[in-house]
């Protein structure tokens, strides 16, 4: 990513984060002295910290190095214009560290004047941080933090299959989705078995009706089900421990449940203010759970990544190669935004059912001998290189069109879809 020219700084920061302080070391661009100090971590330090720093170099660009590229401390620096932020990866400054340390020895202020050193002695190594707009930003926050819900809701039901399989199992077979507000109801009003049988066959039926349960055979089975199922245990021993367990989980759950469409909502409003959501909305499998993921994942800065292999690298989905003398390995990228690399693989799994390509190319990748996972990640690799180009053109994905393409190229992979699939 390309940066017009830097301003001449008039003085340079290094400052190594906590979370109750910051150790700063600052060099003036005119002196070789270096300056220690410590910020604690409230507003109004930090606040004054930077008003003195405005008067004392009279409103002059700052260079700050920090091993940071979001957070509290980003977000109230992010507020002074004056101040231009270079995030340096926290691996970058260990390495850099222990090249001098071998010992291992590490003090705050050591590691806030080594930032200081490598912003003044490898500039070109370092990015300016350049935040995407306000909307932009808080998509990024929204899909990342729904998705941190979406992981407390399996790990609730989860944990609420397991309770239920103790006492109630037959619960577990009347209901396929256990993360909804059906079933939330049914184990509040019936956590027991026993309760359930002692329900009368009307206030079942009007119970499912208003769960827009329609078809009457499917609430005939579910009610013959329930008055012929037999106790798994009567140990009450067994039953009342579990039974408030599944009631404390079902109100968790539920809470989950809300939070969640809380943040579907706002999602759904913020994508509509971003003209880029249109790419990814046409996208195959990706809907209104991974389409505003990959936005989110690309942004808006079109300079940002100069081509698909850079994309590719960032995300953690293109492995690392290593080579030193007759060795020769590749491995999987350890260095990379999590949340990234599994938005794409996840997506990449969405698309198997509904692109005839895709599908295609996993199978492939399965007769090769590849695991589901290597697959996956294999897939979400070239599919990468695909939306890269359609970010760029701002052309919305057509699968006839890429489908005409290979077919252009005369590639292989079209021959292999006639071959027997291998099972997921």
């Amino acid at each position: 990513m390309k940066y017009p020219p830097e301003p001449e700084f008039v003085a340079f920061i290094g400052i190594d984060w906590a979370d109750s302080k910051h150790d700063v070391c600052l060099q003036p661009a005119n002196a070789s002295g270096r300056e220690f100090s410590v910020i604690v971590h409230r507003p109004e330090a930090i606040e004054a910290w930077a008003q003195e720093l405005k008067l004392r170099f009279q409103g002059g660009s700052i260079a700050v190095c920090l091993e940071l590229t979001k957070g509290p401390l980003v977000s109230a620096l992010l507020k002074y214009d004056f101040l231009a932020i270079f995030p340096v990866n926290p691996s970058t400054l260990a390495k850099y560290r222990q090249a001098f340390t071998p010992s291992r020895a590490k003090d705050d202020p050591t590691d806030a004047e080594l930032q200081l050193e490598l912003l003044l002695h490898h500039p070109d190594k370092l990015k300016r941080l350049d935040p995407p707009s306000r909307a932009m930003r808080t998509l990024q926050h929204l899909v990342e933090q729904r998705r941190g819900l979406v992981d407390d809701r399996r790990r609730i039901t989860n944990q609420l299959i397991c309770a239920l399989k103790q006492y109630f199992p037959q619960a577990l077979d009347w209901f396929a989705e256990r993360d909804s507000v059906l079933f939330c109801d049914f184990l509040e009003r019936w956590p027991t078995l026993k309760q359930v049988k002692h329900a009368r066959k009307a206030t079942l039926e009007a119970f499912f009706r208003e769960h827009n349960v329609r078809y009457p055979q499917v609430i005939e089975k579910r009610i013959r089900a329930i008055k012929t199922a037999m106790a798994l245990t009567e140990d009450l021993a067994v039953i009342l421990p579990h039974q408030l367990l599944v009631q404390a989980l079902v109100d968790q759950l539920r809470v989950s449940l809300k939070a969640i469409a809380r943040f579907d909502a706002e999602i759904e409003t913020v994508t509509q203010s971003l003209p880029d959501y249109a790419l990814f909305r046409a996208l195959p499998g990706a809907g209104p759970a991974y389409a505003p993921r990959l936005l989110a994942a690309f942004g808006e800065r079109r300079d940002r990544f100069p081509d698909a292999a850079a994309m590719q690298k960032y995300s953690g989905i293109a492995p690392v190669t290593e080579r030193s003398g007759k060795k020769h390995w590749v491995h999987w990228r350890l260095q990379c935004p999590k949340f990234l690399r599994q938005t794409f693989v996840e997506w990449a799994a969405e698309t198997i059912p509904r692109s005839f390509w895709a599908s295609a190319y996993y199978q492939q990748q399965r007769a090769k001998g590849c695991s589901h996972q290597v697959a996956l990640r294999a897939l979400a690799f070239k599919w990468v290189r695909i939306l890269y180009r359609c970010w760029q053109t701002r052309i919305p994905y057509d699968e006839s069109t890429y489908l005409n393409a290979l077919k252009r190229r005369g590639s292989p992979l079209l021959n292999s879809i006639a071959q027997p699939p291998v099972p997921i």
